[in-house]
């Protein structure tokens, strides 16, 4: 009994290590990820804090946000793909904008992270609509398939979280986060790319959900018995 005891421990010290290991590295890239966000922040702090002297609120620069990813839809379409992709990063930019304008202005409201977590669901789905419609036209059904991949890969990385903190648990983990997938479309777009960049986006959207999936299992499993009381006395 005690030789079982010691293999389970045996056993589950190395899970623990192999779990340390890889909490850290996620770790890492949280903080990575929010290092820049507050580099980025600050750099557009004096522009939000104009935008509340005009009384421009988070809800309309969310919103702005959105009809300019519908621009960069349109020149997708039209095949126009390095003005796509500057559209692109600018509505990305406002998109940044918004929740700093929230800050600053004092007008942070449940009702805005709501709206602007939609806008950028509804902004994902337009744009990647028109890849998809670009793909299919240009002979390429095949990679028109990967985009509708890699839009449902988009969509679960936002849900799983989602769903996750409405269960009460904690889920700012992965691999690919909305900002990470603007900056690869915009590369992609720039860069007449597109096609590698979709087929990266479908795998990396697919390991980032999977990331998030092990991660909430991992806080929400059931708590062992002691290996000492589940084996009794040795």
């Amino acid at each position: 009994m005690g030789t079982g005891a010691s293999r389970r421990r045996i056993r589950r010290f190395g899970g623990e290590k192999r779990n340390v290991r890889y909490e850290s590295i996620e770790s890492g890239l949280y903080q990575a990820r929010e290092w820049t966000r507050g580099v980025l922040e600050k750099a557009a702090a004096p522009l939000a804090r104009l935008l509340a002297r005009m009384n421009v609120t988070p809800n309309q620069v969310s919103a702005a946000g959105f009809a300019l990813n519908v621009g960069a839809a349109g020149c997708v379409v039209a095949d126009d793909l390095l003005l796509a992709g500057i559209v692109y990063i600018v509505a990305g930019c406002l998109d940044l904008m918004d929740g700093t304008l929230a800050r600053v202005s004092n007008k942070a409201t449940k009702f805005g992270a709501f709206f602007d977590s939609t806008i950028d669901r509804i902004s994902e789905g337009v744009v990647f609509a028109a890849i998809t419609y670009r793909f299919a036209v240009d002979g390429k059904e095949l990679l028109a398939a990967v985009v509708v991949l890699a839009l449902l890969g988009s969509l679960l990385v936002s849900y799983v979280r989602a769903r996750a903190e409405g269960l009460g648990g904690k889920c700012k983990v992965g691999l690919l986060t909305r900002a990470e997938r603007v900056i690869l479309l915009t590369v992609g777009l720039v860069f007449g790319v597109l096609a590698p960049i979709i087929v990266l986006l479908a795998v990396l959207t697919g390991v980032t959900v999977a990331q998030r999936i092990y991660y909430v299992a991992r806080q929400f499993e059931p708590i062992p018995e002691r290996d000492e009381a589940a084996s009794g006395p040795s």
